[in-house]
């Protein structure tokens, strides 16, 4: 049995993907490592089969044309036969003591038959030139090794919400909840961790320090000049969450809050970029968005809009848009995600 399916989407990731597939390796038997191959152009194909050679039970190569980032995704859950579903960055990789200890804690829900949706862990960001690694943990929101429920749940900082790097899905429960994510779109990895969530009746938290984000490149997406430039791609993912619920049919009041706040970030990372770009269509379009909003789900939009970040984000003339971007720029050096 596989216990954990770790799928790879590999573009052009020739000069980096093997630190991810060796990172992995050391689950042994108890792994599956779908090196997803998305149309590169280099060498990734040949590395993807060289490892799918050397560990046959273990590593499945798939090569398609390219689709992006969240149509690779598609891909490694269509092939996937773990029991849990996790995501690993061809530029990223994983602890290997923490592998070993959330691989243990599988084994008992497989083995005893416990259905749990969702397993979160920590992430480190490992950006390039930075001494202290930046460690996002939950254990003063989330109960530690247990089994529980969104009622549960204590209240998020802003610099700790669960990404992408931080959750291991129940295979099954991503595909009954039918995850989808669009072709050719960046930042889809936020549409991954917030559609599922209403789907997510059991959660488990384990205070270890599994996922290493890695922060350097100079064309990696979290790149500001490079999100201004896609800022139609954030708006198009942010539009997308909008319309996936209506916040007040969700039952859990605590689950509620916690995607109206993920919201909220949303439309402050796509209105900031707006400001910050200077250019006058993209005011346009940051406004539009809020309209969007309003229009969509009036409560949730007045909700955000006259919350603390929302009343930021819309300062009136130019000297607001000063103030937005300078605390945008103070959350950038604290949460250091760029």
């Amino acid at each position: 049995m596989k216990y954990i399916t770790f799928t790879i989407p590999c573009y052009n990731s020739e000069a980096y993907m093997e630190k991810a597939i060796k990172s992995i390796l050391p689950g042994g038997e108890d792994v599956e490592i779908i090196i997803v191959n998305d149309g590169s152009v280099d060498g990734t194909e040949k590395i993807a089969k060289k490892y799918e050679e050397m560990y046959p039970t273990i590593v499945k190569a798939v090569t398609k044309e390219n689709g992006g980032h969240g149509d690779a995704v598609n891909t490694g859950l269509q092939h996937a036969s773990g029991v849990y579903f996790k995501v690993v960055d061809s530029d990223d990789w994983v602890d290997e003591e923490a592998l070993h200890k959330i691989l243990e804690a599988v084994k008992g829900f497989a083995d005893s038959g416990t259905k749990v949706d969702m397993v979160i862990s920590n992430y480190v960001y490992e950006k390039v030139g930075m001494a202290h690694k930046k460690v996002i943990h939950y254990r003063n929101v989330l109960p530690q090794n247990q089994v529980f429920r969104w009622d549960d749940i204590g209240s998020f900082h802003l610099d700790q919400y669960i990404l992408m790097h931080s959750v291991i899905y129940r295979t099954e429960m991503l595909r009954l909840c039918q995850l989808k994510l669009p072709k050719h779109t960046f930042y889809v990895d936020n549409i991954y961790v917030y559609y599922p969530l209403p789907s997510v009746r059991t959660l488990y938290y384990m205070d270890v320090d599994f996922y290493r984000y890695f922060i350097g490149r100079e064309d990696q997406s979290v790149n500001e000049k490079i999100m201004i430039s896609r800022v139609d791609q954030q708006i198009f993912v942010t539009k997308s969450m909008i319309g996936m619920y209506e916040l007040r049919m969700i039952e859990s009041k605590k689950l509620r809050k916690y995607m109206m706040n993920y919201l909220a970030i949303m439309m402050t990372v796509s209105s900031i970029l707006c400001i910050r770009s200077k250019e006058k269509e993209n005011l346009e379009k940051k406004k539009e968005l809020w309209k969007y909003l309003k229009k969509r789900d009036y409560k949730t939009y007045i909700r955000i809009r006259y919350g603390i970040l929302g009343q930021t984000m819309n300062l009136p003339g130019k000297s607001g848009r000063k103030v937005s971007s300078m605390a945008y720029s103070v959350a950038r050096r604290l949460i250091g995600f760029n």
